[in-house]
């Protein structure tokens, strides 16, 4: 995907909030405050996508978080439900992006399932396993207000 043709950078102004889906630019980062529906993830896979690759980090890695906070928002919906509020956060850094996701059940904590992730009978359950791949070391915190997952993607600017 070359979406990063159309980039100019982080934006200058956020765009204005709609019902559900809060975008609060934080540096060359975001802070995503939305109601889980299948539209707001649309949106916010695009919003990721832009904010990485508009950091000047490469359009690989850019996927990479696109791909990881989608992972971790179907995560959160799975725990919570349709339209569960979540914050995604995104910042990209020097030599890495940071992506967390938070969602309000802090007892539905990701758990791998038993079956290994090239069983071409299994339909579900492999995104814990690409989280391993993408961004090892992802870790989950139990906040105040549910739990936060975070993973850091090592950053190739300028691919």
């Amino acid at each position: 995907m070359h979406e990063s043709e159309v980039l100019t950078g982080p934006p200058s102004h956020p765009p204005q909030p709609s019902c559900g889906f809060y975008l609060a630019p934080r540096g060359a980062g975001f802070a995503l405050h939305m109601s889980a529906s299948e539209d707001h993830l649309r949106e916010m896979r695009q919003v990721v996508f832009k904010a990485v690759a508009g950091a000047g980090i490469g359009e690989e890695v850019a996927e990479s978080a696109r791909l990881v906070a989608s992972e971790l928002v179907g995560n959160a919906v799975r725990a919570c439900g349709p339209w569960a509020p979540v914050v995604v956060q995104v910042h990209p850094g020097e030599h890495d992006v940071l992506v967390q996701v938070h969602d309000p059940e802090p007892d539905s904590r990701p758990v791998r399932g038993a079956q290994a992730p090239d069983n071409a009978e299994q339909v579900t359950g492999r995104g814990l396993w690409i989280l391993d791949a993408i961004a090892p070391g992802w870790t989950v915190e139990t906040t105040p207000l549910g739990k936060q997952i975070t993973c850091i993607l090592p950053a190739a600017h300028g691919s």
